[in-house]
């Protein structure tokens, strides 16, 4: 609260973000280490107010929430350290108002993360979008306000126009919102309005970015680079999943009866991850294939979620990790490059791998992360999503693993083919290379360190999981 009132040049405002970011990792770790059992996540919710009767603003811990949490608060310092170097780099201005609205961001994250109930998460989920707007807008030109006009306008017009009715809907039913372990609807809810009230959340919930209301996503690429960073591993798109399944979780169940209709809910996705991906290798500006490849691999998570099972429930919260890590890994790369080179095109990027190794070689390892393969943790993600959709009881779910499979093989086109055109391809000499920020390389080490770390050791991350599927059967 203090950003607003410090000078531009004043460095008080990185300084007191980073102290923020790294207490509140500090306390995450430390709540995680005090509850590490399902009988603690069954201790009651904290009531912060109760605007009407029956409806009130609460908070809970649960595994699901603390995985995202902590998540969030890695990464918050991350990016908050990275943004210290390339904001300053890249002749950024406003710079107090910046972290400052970064800090409410990342507030409302961990708010809607712990939410006890689909009104908090409404709540938390609006301040989140109102939040990041002047973030997506910093630079104030006519790019950025046309970018933040679709960013806002779609994210507004699908909360207030599905998921809030889909809140409305659920109240009616079952006279609760709150969220409960095995759902709350009640069980002679018809199939057909089952199917009609998961169809307004997993389009209501549009920071999932299913198509078709995805086009805010590319359009707020047009944010500095540790926005984007923030929009799509730490804040906004996992928010958007993280709610998604946090809804199927409790409010559905993962034991509710499914209709025809809802067998046919999951090919959204499944069209979506194959749809982005192919848009991804037309695009030749790198930001823009990285929010393609976002909204791809967000659909892998929305679909493991519509396959109403535990082991689905578990690909998910793997998938929501290790994108996060990688993909923050990808950005974090793409701004070093323009920073150092000045880049923003794939095409520009011939022989660069061998001018800048270390941000090169940290973009190959976020890449073999959002392909799935070794030695990076999204190969475990993937392994069991693909486990989970072989062992469901979904109509043609040997033609989903076919999707994922064809997936797989576009997105090591379009993101590995930038390491090899890096590594392989003669250097042009046209861009003067600069040197990159410590803080930048620092962050890039944390996150690319991350994602090799999850593949290496992925059984504590399994074994969180598994205790969340068991406090949901």
């Amino acid at each position: 609260m203090l950003a607003p009132r410090l000078s531009p040049q004043s460095r008080v405002p990185e300084r007191l973000a980073m102290l923020g970011a790294f207490v509140q990792a500090a306390i995450m770790f430390f709540i995680v280490f005090q509850f590490v059992t399902v009988a603690t996540f069954s201790a009651g919710p904290w009531v912060l107010a109760e605007p009407i009767p029956g409806i009130t603003l609460a908070f809970h811990f649960e595994p699901l929430s603390l995985l995202f949490a902590v998540i969030a608060s890695i990464l918050w310092f991350a990016t908050t350290l990275y943004a210290s170097g390339y904001m300053r780099a890249h002749g950024e201005t406003a710079l107090p108002r910046f972290y400052c609205f970064l800090g409410i961001s990342i507030s409302a994250t961990l708010a809607l993360a712990f939410s006890a109930n689909l009104f908090t998460m409404f709540v938390f989920y609006e301040i989140l979008t109102l939040s990041t707007w002047p973030l997506v807008v910093h630079t104030e030109d006519e790019t950025a306000r046309r970018g933040g006009r679709t960013y806002l306008g779609v994210l507004i017009a699908t909360s207030i126009g599905l998921f809030l009715p889909a809140i409305v809907w659920v109240y009616q039913l079952a006279g609760t919102v709150t969220f409960t372990p095995g759902g709350v609807l009640p069980a002679e809810t018809s199939g057909v309005v089952v199917s009609l009230l998961l169809l307004l959340f997993v389009l209501g919930v549009g920071k999932s970015a299913v198509m078709p209301l995805h086009r805010w996503l590319p359009a707020a690429m047009v944010a500095p680079t540790p926005v984007s960073a923030f929009l799509h591993a730490v804040a906004v798109v996992k928010a958007g999943v993280f709610a998604l399944a946090k809804i199927v979780v409790y409010i559905f169940g993962l034991n509710i009866s499914s209709d025809v209709l809802a067998h046919w809910i999951i090919w959204l996705p499944a069209i979506t991850i194959l749809v982005a991906s192919l848009i991804a290798m037309r695009e030749d500006n790198l930001k823009r294939r990285l929010a393609y490849s976002t909204i791809s691999q967000l659909s892998y998570i929305v679909l493991a979620v519509l396959l109403f099972s535990p082991e689905g429930t578990l690909a998910a919260g793997l998938h929501i990790t290790m994108h996060a890590f990688a993909k923050i890994t990808l950005f974090f790369g793409a701004g070093a490059i323009l920073i150092a080179s000045h880049c923003t095109k794939v095409s520009e990027l011939d022989g660069m791998g061998r001018q800048m190794p270390l941000v090169f070689v940290c973009f190959a390892i976020g890449s073999l992360s959002i392909v799935g393969l070794p030695p990076a943790g999204g190969l475990w993600s993937k392994w069991f999503l693909g486990q989970a959709i072989v062992a469901s009881e979904y109509p043609g779910a040997w033609l989903l693993l076919g999707v994922i499979l064809l997936s797989a093989l576009l997105n090591s086109i379009y993101l590995l083919g930038i390491a090899v055109r890096a590594f392989i391809k003669p250097f042009s000499g046209a861009a003067t290379i600069e040197a990159v920020p410590w803080s930048m390389r620092a962050a890039m080490l944390i996150a690319t360190g991350m994602t090799v770390l999850l593949f290496l050791i992925p059984m504590p991350l399994h074994e969180w999981l598994v205790v969340l599927t068991l406090s949901i059967r």
